[in-house]
């Protein structure tokens, strides 16, 4: 059994000298948050660059993904896609920088928000509003943004790094009402039953334990149930939240769908697969910006093999791939 590391609020409990180096990273980030806006894109495009080529465990699992849900690229497109995403994670790490230390009012001016009568119609039912959004390299600097028209709440993963998961958690929470860890499922039923937005990104490969197999670009992805969950609590309004780079990467978008109807069915294969539809439909939009890098595809159905195996050229099958 792995040991659980040890969580804590208070700052000073990480003043030691392994917590350092954890220091010493978020100092450069406080300092690169104050720099001009257009200085942060140009080194978050050097960083992504510099990421491509010295991260070869994350480019080989970015590779994959790329591979696996755009076969209709040739093999020149998908390589341009996969530096284009590294280059756009690149700019996502400097927007961490922005969301955590900066005021969200200077950026105001940047963002444009569509659909928002379509949230302002489901809040008014009273009964909470499920926010779906999915893993976008823009996802920390939109949920900043997005707290300059609204308050809601966010679920979020516990990092493994306790020093950082603590200064993660009080950088969110200069913006969101409720910063809610993912296994605290009470607490965040009790924000739609309160009547308030919840937003949740459901895109991730969390295991086979909550998960159905659900197609995602075409390809058999374990998808959690957890948004039909969430929704069923008070009959929540589903929107789903778009949220992309504009203006050669100068400016923000943040998109509201109509509330989803006929949503949860009660069939968790149906509700999962939708989901997995409006998710795919984003990505299409703006491939580059979609988090490639975390292996969606982890969790096979059996009899499929590993998609992320680095395989030698003698024994190397490509079924997967070319299915």
């Amino acid at each position: 059994m792995t040991k659980k590391y040890q969580h804590s609020d208070n700052l000073k409990d990480f003043l030691g000298p392994k917590h350092w180096p954890t220091w010493f990273a978020y100092g450069c980030i406080w300092t690169l948050a104050q720099l001009p806006f257009s200085w942060q894109m140009t080194i978050g495009k050097g960083l992504g660059i510099a990421m491509y080529h010295l991260a070869r465990s994350r480019r080989h699992i970015c590779e994959v993904n790329i591979a696996l849900c755009f076969p209709e690229l040739s093999a020149q497109e998908q390589k341009k896609l996969v530096r284009d995403t590294f280059i756009s994670n690149g700019r996502g790490v400097m927007e961490i920088g922005l969301s955590w230390c900066r005021d969200p009012e200077d950026f105001r001016a940047r963002v444009t928000v569509k659909g928002q009568e379509h949230l302002y119609k489901a809040l008014a039912q009273g009964r909470g509003v499920l926010l779906v959004s999915a893993h976008f390299s823009t996802l920390e600097i939109a949920g900043s943004l997005l707290a300059l028209h609204h308050q809601f709440s966010v679920t979020y993963r516990l990092h493994k790094n306790p020093l950082f998961d603590t200064l993660m958690k009080r950088g969110r929470q200069r913006h969101f009402e409720e910063v809610i860890e993912r296994k605290e499922v009470r607490k965040a039923f009790r924000q739609l039953q309160r009547g308030k937005i919840l937003w949740y990104a459901a895109d991730q490969d969390y295991g086979p334990r909550h998960s159905v197999f659900a197609e995602f670009f075409g390809r058999p992805a374990a998808s959690i149930t957890a948004t039909t969950t969430f929704a069923s609590v008070n009959n929540s309004p589903v929107i789903f939240l778009a949220h992309y780079r504009t203006q050669n990467n100068q400016c923000y978008e943040l998109i509201f769908s109509e509330p989803l109807t006929d949503y949860p069915t009660g069939d968790e294969q149906q509700d999962v697969l939708r989901i997995n539809t409006l998710i795919e439909a984003a990505i299409r939009v703006a491939p580059d910006q979609y988090i490639w890098l975390h292996r969606r595809f982890k969790t096979r159905p059996a009899g499929l093999p590993d998609p992320y195996q680095r395989k030698s050229p003698a024994n190397s099958d490509t079924s997967e791939t070319s299915q």
